[in-house]
């Protein structure tokens, strides 16, 4: 006889084992990745890739155990993509498909797909954007697709998946407002849900970073408007926004977030400003969704980066 397997056990540990952190401002360019194993340690500096120097790219997972890293920002904005293979190898650029542009979010979605939504293109007063380039099981990028009507463009939100196919892009910086707490579901074929108002109780913010974790609901922490924070927000496996958390570790923006562990999250280096700047501190997120306290840092500390998963 068979078994009972309890309602959603699978997926429970159904994600990746292993994530990466990759590119990122340290006061320049750079092209560098930090692997995050299946324990959350985190490695150091790997060798310089082949791809492109940049800041301001996303990252998310597409296939079944790969990840890709996107657009950004160097000299100019770009739309270039890298390819992660499920050993967390970083393959050189592919050229641009989408419109250049810095600071999209990026998420899973449909299983085994991704999407890349929003940024930011030209120059002051910048363009902010709403539209979305998907990514294909095979970590081929489609051509843009136009904002939805009632899709506010914005830079700087957080994506993560939830459910068991489905996303969200959540808070972000929306020009001429500044820190937002709006959110946007996206279904299981890649369709940007109309603005969901934001939660009471959730703080208004950008440059912060979103996570998958327990299998089937997410993550979203730190950020900053006004001043840095260090606050999170759960996302329930109906995607419906958790109001804050109240925050654990040191407080800062524009980091980066990755699954790890097959139900478990980490947020990792990011900028604390003045003086000290960025740094390379680490909190894991458990399987219940609960951060730890900072974890010393290893490897370059940066800002303005992008993180996915693996294995």
């Amino acid at each position: 006889m068979f078994p009972i397997i309890p309602a959603n056990s699978a997926a429970a540990v159904s994600g990746n084992k292993q994530g990466i952190f990759g590119f990122g401002n340290d006061g320049s360019n750079t092209a560098i990745t930090n692997i995050v194993s299946n324990t959350g340690v985190v490695a150091d500096d790997q060798a310089a890739l082949t791809g492109t120097a940049r800041h301001g790219n996303a990252g998310c997972e597409y296939g079944e155990d790969t990840g890709i890293f996107g657009f950004g920002g160097g000299a100019t904005y770009v739309g270039m993509t890298n390819l992660v293979s499920n050993t967390g190898v970083v393959a050189i650029d592919v050229a641009a498909v989408g419109t250049a542009r810095s600071k999209p979010g990026a998420c899973k979605f449909g299983g085994d797909k991704g999407i890349f939504f929003g940024g930011s293109n030209g120059s002051a007063p910048w363009m902010y954007l709403s539209i979305t380039n998907l990514v294909s099981n095979a970590g081929v990028v489609a051509s843009d697709t136009t904002g939805v009507v009632g899709v506010t463009a914005k830079e700087q939100p957080a994506g993560c998946e939830y459910g068991e196919d489905t996303g969200i892009m959540a808070f972000g910086y929306v020009y001429g407002v500044g820190g937002s707490a709006i959110s946007n579901l996206v279904s299981n074929t890649g369709v940007m849900q109309t603005d969901t108002a934001a939660v009471v109780g959730a703080t208004a913010r950008y440059g912060m970073a979103g996570c998958s974790y327990g299998g089937d609901k997410g993550i979203i922490g730190y950020g900053k408007n006004g001043g840095i924070t260090d606050v999170t927000n759960l996302i329930s496996n109906l995607g419906v926004v958790v109001s804050d958390t109240t925050g654990v570790g040191t407080a800062r923006t524009s980091i980066a977030a990755t699954q790890y562990g097959g139900n478990k999250g980490i947020f990792g280096y990011g900028n604390v400003e003045g003086a000290t700047g960025n740094v390379s501190m680490t909190n894991k997120v458990s399987s219940a969704g609960v951060v730890a306290d900072d974890t010393t840092g290893v490897g370059t500390a940066r800002s303005e980066f992008g993180a996915c998963s693996f294995n």
